[in-house]
């Protein structure tokens, strides 16, 4: 017979009914996959499947082997023959996966035993980290085949709550046998691993388009809100200084937001604003109420920017700077600029000058990995003496 030409037939006739292959599938409580292999000549219907999909499509058993219509239907004596070729070969198949069921079953028990056996007396080393992740792939393979050879295996792939709930599994199991059994070290690789490959995909994000002030500043947001555009709002004290909404008595000249979180949020924003007079006199008012915090000192800032005055600062001795500015010694003026350079761990991973000009930068500000007020602010831990160390990686061996 010619597997290609069935194939053929067959598709033409899902066709005829315009189905899928994935609703075909269901109509005969077998995966979509086989459905292709059938259509595409790899693989054909099992025996037992032959009647059935002959009476769906409503042709004889001959044609789909032939692949290609007759004349003349199938009458009952053939039918009666292909309901008992069926039927056999269904029993014997069934004789088949019940041996396999039985095999199945007796090999988790004993990997589940030996897996026990080994915990109780389980001593760290290579040789017997490598025999309890044997036994246990094994008892994974083991528990896939059991599903298969009992028909559950296709149900629980097609479910996507127990699908996820295996891979929940899977991964929970993987995290704290890693973690049993190799402990430190693992721990310390997942870490710093984790840290490097964060700071190398996470870039930071900048957007200079002032309609979306209220996108960014002063806008309270869930957790779930917040990882999925992306970006964090910059909410509570530290950036009271900005003006809550842009209104109409403003023109907003220059405006960048940059946001960066390889391991914890970053900000650096800053913001020009041309203001009519009353509202001008009106903002730096309420510039003026707010407490201004002592800031020099801090990331080695020497003072204000060359040629401005600072008229409202919020200053942290870990996170960095808020404040709002005006020119200095302009009459007449009404421009206001907002600068925040908030960070955290006594260091920004931006480089700053790419982000904010360098005349809206304090002076002195030096906020670089490893710059000088964090080594005199952060407390660096004693080495550990050998004996600790190795009470640390191996707390088993005593």
């Amino acid at each position: 017979m010619d597997q290609k030409k069935t194939g053929q037939f067959l598709r033409s006739l899902r066709n005829e009914k315009k189905m899928t292959q994935e609703q075909l599938a269901q109509e005969f409580n077998v995966s979509s996959r086989s459905v292709s292999r059938w259509e595409n000549g790899t693989n054909l219907p099992d025996i037992s499947l032959l009647v059935e999909i002959a009476d769906f499509y409503e042709v004889d058993v001959r044609e789909i082997i032939d692949g290609e219509r007759k004349n003349e239907m199938m009458n009952e004596e053939t039918r009666e023959v292909a309901d008992k070729m069926a039927a056999y070969a269904g029993n014997e198949k069934s004789k088949t996966l019940r041996s396999v069921q039985i095999m199945a079953i007796v090999g988790e028990i004993a990997s589940i035993t030996a897996i026990v056996l080994m915990t109780i007396g389980y001593e760290p080393g290579l040789k017997n980290t490598l025999t309890m992740i044997t036994l246990i792939t094994t008892l994974i393979l083991m528990s896939v085949l059991t599903l298969y050879v009992t028909g559950r295996l296709e149900k629980v792939t097609k479910s996507k709550k127990a699908m996820k709930a295996i891979k929940i599994s899977a991964i929970v199991l993987l995290i704290l046998s890693i973690l049993y059994f190799l402990r430190t070290f693992i721990f310390l690789f997942i870490f710093f691993g984790i840290l490097f490959i964060d700071s190398v995909f996470h870039k930071p994000e900048t957007d200079t388009d002032i309609a979306d002030y209220n996108k960014y500043i002063h806008i309270e947001q869930t957790q779930e809100e917040i990882w999925k555009n992306g970006y964090a709002t910059t909410n509570g004290e530290m950036f009271d200084i900005w003006p809550e909404h842009i209104t109409s008595d403003m023109n907003v000249t220059e405006f960048q937001y940059t946001y960066y979180n390889p391991w914890d949020p970053q900000y650096v924003i800053y913001m020009t604003a041309e203001y009519d007079p009353d509202a001008y006199d009106s903002e730096i008012e309420r510039l003026s109420v707010l407490e201004s915090e002592e800031y020099l000192g801090i990331y080695t800032v020497t003072g204000e920017p060359e040629g401005y005055d600072i008229v409202s600062m919020n200053s942290d001795e870990y996170h960095g700077f808020t404040y709002a500015m005006i020119p200095e010694g302009v009459t007449g003026n009404t421009q206001i600029t907002y600068v925040s350079i908030w960070f955290c761990n006594y260091f920004l991973d931006l480089d700053v000058h790419k982000y904010i000009p360098d005349k809206y930068l304090l002076a002195g500000f030096n906020a670089e990995n490893g710059n000088p007020y964090q080594e005199e602010n952060v407390q660096k831990p004693e080495p550990l003496d050998q004996d600790t160390l190795n009470d640390m990686m191996f707390p088993d061996f005593k």
